[in-house]
């Protein structure tokens, strides 16, 4: 019998993330209403609400986290505990493997972020990587995707495309679509390497969204879901 396809995102954010607004029940029936099967929830440095909304939502949720690292984000999927920021790459990356999670390589090569993995960190935790964001809707340069790309296919590692939504909108158009499979890591990885990419790049608009977020959560000094 046939295995159902899934469209899986990989990289989503809510509003416990001090660039994001989006709500936990808005962000279920968003996901709901553009048919995601499978989100990850990748906050900045808390699992607080990938835990709530995996609570919540009638879909498969990977609890995630975008880790701050001394050089750069890495994310972690499969998390069952928080990964504290300002940790060495590789210290985060082992901390993710004790929680026998995945490392990601967010947005490589993106020269407009801040946060992306500097070259040197990025060449140390590659031998543990086991995905990269061969697509991300977030980037504003197609290079940028092609030599993420590259980079997968040389060293063998599953490439995915993810929305690394912070708004709504930005939510059910990139995604990677795969078989449907087990909920374990193992079974993730296997069908990310057989799945397709589905991109489309956002309007250079989100990053005011994120700007904007920013300075709410700012005044307000807390996180209100």
């Amino acid at each position: 019998m046939p295995k159902s396809r899934l469209n899986i995102d990989l990289h989503v954010h809510t509003c416990y993330s001090p660039d994001s607004l989006t709500s936990l029940d808005k962000l279920i029936d968003r996901c709901q209403l553009v048919k995601l099967s499978c989100i990850a929830i990748t906050d900045h440095n808390t699992i607080t609400g990938a835990l709530a909304v995996k609570e919540k939502a009638p879909f498969q949720v990977i609890v995630g986290e975008e880790i701050r690292t001394t050089q750069g984000d890495i994310i972690g999927l499969f998390l069952s505990q928080v990964i504290p920021r300002g940790l060495s790459p590789e210290e985060a990356v082992k901390n993710i493997k004790e929680q026998r999670g995945l490392v990601v390589i967010p947005h490589p090569f993106d020269k407009i972020r801040s946060s992306v993995l500097q070259p040197r960190a990025l060449e140390n935790i590659l031998p543990h990587a086991d995905l990269i964001e061969t697509f991300n809707a977030r980037n504003r340069f197609s290079k940028t995707d092609d030599k993420a790309n590259e980079l997968a296919n040389t060293l063998g590692i599953s490439g995915c495309a993810v929305s690394d939504s912070h708004t709504l909108g930005e939510l059910g158009k990139t995604y990677t679509r795969i078989d449907e499979f087990d909920g374990t890591p193992a079974g993730l990885l296997n069908a990310v390497k057989h799945g397709s990419l589905v991109r489309k790049r956002s309007s250079v608009l989100v990053h005011m969204a994120s700007t904007y977020a920013k300075l709410y959560h700012r005044v307000r000094r807390a996180h209100q879901c």
